[in-house]
């Protein structure tokens, strides 16, 4: 199946408004649940608030992250596997995926490896709708 630019950018953009504004990103150890509905898996190693817009509008079937993503001090010590976008109330995930320091991993980090306490940053994170 195919979409027109335009359809599929809408799509990305309804995607991250569905979602909200002021979304909770959470990364975790353990395993990727099986869909956003499920539990979550595992210790919570970061909790980051994000922008109230936290998404750029999408362009050419791809949506990125606004501004910088970075945790001044990790919940807990750890190794990062997956993460959670929640809803601004924190309890909603909306978007999940796995998280390392590069693809195919959803999410690229600045580290592997949590520290209680360390400050890391989201490298890069991009929604892609490849039905061109």
């Amino acid at each position: 199946m195919q979409y027109a630019m335009d359809v599929r950018n809408a799509g990305l953009d309804a995607r991250a408004a569905t979602v909200g504004p002021n979304a909770v990103l959470k990364i975790f150890d353990g395993v990727l649940p099986a869909n956003c509905a499920a539990s979550d898996n595992g210790t919570v190693l970061s909790t980051i608030q994000l922008p109230n817009t936290w998404m750029n509008p999408a362009v050419n079937g791809s949506k990125s992250k606004v501004g910088t993503w970075q945790d001044n001090a990790a919940d807990a010590s750890g190794t990062p596997h997956y993460f959670r976008i929640y809803k601004a109330d924190g309890v909603t995930c909306g978007i999940q995926g796995t998280c390392g320091l590069a693809a195919p991993s959803d999410m690229i980090l600045d580290s592997i490896q949590f520290t209680a306490g360390q400050q890391f940053t989201v490298v890069t994170f991009t929604l892609n709708d490849n039905n061109g």
